[in-house]
């Protein structure tokens, strides 16, 4: 439960850091984008898992989605459901989730799958409450991404692994920005790890991409450029069969 209780120490933190516009650019410029252009339009019944202080289940809701979310940290849930557009949040285990087979007919696990302690069981209770033909849109920060870094802030920076790509590795990160400090709580695995736990859920990849910085972002700022070389972060669309 190492990632879960970070996350839950760090909840008035992330709210903050996510209710203020500009901050989170990745996920305003980058990722955002991308979500968008693999998410399916509105059926029956979303499933935001690790819905956190309830940014997306908001956005979700906005687009016409049914939603419900779910976190396993009781301060985010708080913090979802206390919101002034207040979010279907429950307090749950990922790889204990409180729904019968087949609930959903799409799982969005929007840059969380990265902080589960327990992958191949959160992946597996996903294709569980999935429908026939349901669908899930996961993004992750890209295992090449958290495997290595940048040597400095130039354009064309040496990119090190630093460690292991193969081997899981713990990674807390903490970042200040405008006066808001925030620790990121999550943990490095390599692709296989994502693609082994998909493919035991039962579940089958139909469209991976791999964000980068926005050509605008890199031609205005050249300590970005180096991050149009290397992906930062990993969309995913996979479908139950």
């Amino acid at each position: 439960m190492r990632m879960t209780q970070g996350w839950d120490r760090e909840a008035g933190n992330w709210a903050r850091f996510a209710r203020t516009p500009g901050l989170d650019r990745a996920h305003e410029n980058i990722n955002l984008p991308v979500l968008r252009e693999l998410l399916p339009a509105p059926g029956a019944r979303t499933l935001d898992f690790g819905c956190g202080e309830g940014r997306l289940s908001r956005l979700l809701a906005s687009l016409g989605h049914r939603v419900t979310g779910i976190d396993a940290s009781p301060a985010m849930v708080a913090l979802a459901r206390g919101h002034a557009d207040p979010a279907s949040a429950l307090l749950a285990d990922g790889s204990a989730l409180p729904f019968p087979d087949e609930t959903f007919d799409l799982v969005v696990a929007y840059m969380c799958l990265h902080d589960v302690d327990d992958l191949p069981g959160a992946t597996a209770e996903i294709g569980r409450v999935l429908t026939r033909g349901g669908r899930l849109c996961a993004a992750i920060v890209h295992p090449l991404n958290s495997a290595g870094r940048f040597e400095g802030r130039e354009p064309d920076a040496p990119f090190v692994i630093a460690g292991s790509y193969a081997d899981p590795a713990p990674v807390a990160d903490t970042v200040e920005r405008d006066g808001y400090r925030l620790t990121f709580h999550s943990e490095h695995r390599p692709l296989e790890a994502y693609s082994r736990a998909l493919e035991g859920a039962g579940l089958l990849t139909e469209a991976i991409r791999e964000a980068r910085v926005s050509a605008a972002a890199a031609a205005s700022d050249p300590a970005q450029r180096r991050w149009a070389r290397v992906p930062l972060f990993l969309h995913l669309r996979a479908v139950r069969p």
